[in-house]
């Protein structure tokens, strides 16, 4: 390598063949997002049990259900702007540090709002974990295969929310409830010592914070198996901006129409999303279909779910990637209605199911992809972080609304037939979110000191 060479350190990542460390920070990274889908699915195969032995209502429960998202939201909003000030690394380390100790102490509560309480500190590290894995992970994968890997890592999402349902069934019988938070607690905390000693900080926030050479020098040869001479000059090219302020810089020029769509983008599919598997079980058994029936058909949802987010994310690296994310979305539309007309009883209904899986949660996972590189690196994390955010609403709002619509009488093919509109506005908002401004195609160089 050239004596004194300036070295972007986007484009140097970008033209290297991937590193046995890349592909290992891919699957710490996995791991995390595997520990997060556990923790975030684990009070609904525990829910039973503790109404059961706690001798309390449904609706008594609820708030403790109900608390978890709210801690997402805070600690997806809180989150960004902390790792774009302080560092990927250490913010993404007390994430799971904090959602593995809340959760082993949530099994030593004895009451609903003791648990509540714990749930939403569990929520906050939950909800900050995600942002930090997206953002640290799409600043090492290469353009060429960014999208794929990050929507592999996602699918540990899933992976963990099935993971903790086969723990469960295994556990409760002998142990109890308790027993299952604790082990859902342990493994994040076990992830910890790996994540200090392999977790890399981002080469390119070090440069935008001005580390020094020597740094980044090491941080970007561990990563990409590379020996430089000890010379060269490191350099972010960034976007000029008006402010540093990661959240200043969503809301700046250029960028503030990038950021509400995709905040519209992202609360649409999950409204769709949440709706669709919060009370797909219960619509099917309403219109005729055994329990048994409507688990298994709601399942392929997820199967279809985890196949699409991986093709959606191979596809998203070969064209551009936000027709594709549209196109998946417009393909959830039609699913739904296409579900609304054959009604639950019908022999295609799995079929459809998994298809909905397909586009919908495909779509959603390729948009965590895609967002990462809308901003600058000095507000990547802050612009996912408060996306994901935004997003919970939806899912929020998409639970409670579903409940709202049975307890008005709508039926199986209505509501089914409703949720083709958010996924319709979800598939139009990230054609606007494309217009956007880029976080990575304009020319001003930032250098490291």
């Amino acid at each position: 390598m050239t004596s004194g060479r300036t070295i972007d350190i986007k484009s140097f990542i970008d033209e290297r063949p991937i590193s046995a460390y890349q592909w290992l920070l891919v699957a710490l990274c996995f791991l995390v997002v595997t520990a997060d889908g556990m923790d975030v699915a684990i009070m609904g195969f525990i829910a039973p049990s503790i109404i059961a032995d706690w001798h309390i209502s449904r609706p008594a429960f609820g708030l403790v259900m109900s608390a978890a998202p709210i801690g997402l939201v805070i600690g997806a909003l809180a989150a960004g702007p902390a790792s774009d000030r302080i560092g990927r690394k250490g913010v993404l380390i007390a994430s799971v540090f904090l959602f593995g100790v809340f959760t082993i102490a949530t099994a030593f509560t004895t009451s609903p709002m003791s648990m509540a309480i714990l749930r939403v500190l569990t929520g906050i590290g939950l909800g900050a974990a995600m942002p930090n894995t997206t953002t640290l992970l799409s600043e090492y994968a290469p353009q060429r295969k960014r999208a794929l890997l990050i929507t592999i890592m996602f699918t540990g999402f899933n992976l963990g929310s099935a993971l903790i349902g086969f723990v469960a069934g295994w556990l409760i019988p002998v142990h109890g409830w308790r027993s299952v938070l604790i082990f859902g607690g342990a493994l994040p905390l076990a992830l910890i010592p790996l994540q200090l000693w392999l977790l890399p900080e981002s080469a390119r926030l070090l440069a935008v914070r001005g580390a020094t050479q020597e740094r980044i020098r090491k941080v970007l040869g561990r990563v990409c198996g590379a020996r430089f001479n000890g010379d060269e000059i490191f350099v972010s090219n960034e976007p000029p901006l008006p402010t540093k302020k990661p959240i200043g810089v969503l809301f700046s020029h250029g960028y503030g129409v990038l950021t509400a769509a995709l905040w519209v983008t992202y609360f649409m599919g999950l409204l769709v999303i949440y709706l669709l598997t919060g009370w797909l079980p219960t619509l099917m058994k309403d219109a005729g279909l055994t329990v048994s029936a409507a688990a298994n058909i709601t399942a392929m949802f997820q199967i279809g779910g985890t196949i699409g987010a991986i093709v959606v994310g191979w596809i998203m690296d070969r064209v551009r990637p936000a027709p594709v994310i549209s196109a998946a979305y417009l393909g959830g539309a039609l699913c739904v209605l296409g579900l609304a007309w054959i009604g639950a009883l019908s022999s295609s209904l799995a079929l459809l199911v998994f298809a909905a899986g397909f586009c919908m949660s495909g779509a959603q996972t390729g948009l965590n992809a895609f967002a990462p590189n809308r901003y600058p690196t000095v507000a990547r994390a802050t612009g996912v972080s408060w996306m994901l955010g935004m997003g919970r609403f939806g899912s929020i709002f998409g639970s409670a609304f579903g409940g709202a619509l049975l307890g008005l009488g709508w039926q199986f093919g209505a509501i089914l037939a409703m949720l083709a509109v958010p996924a319709t506005l979800a598939a139009i908002a990230i054609l606007v979110a494309q217009r956007g401004r880029a976080g990575e195609t304009a020319p001003q160089t930032t250098v490291a000191h």
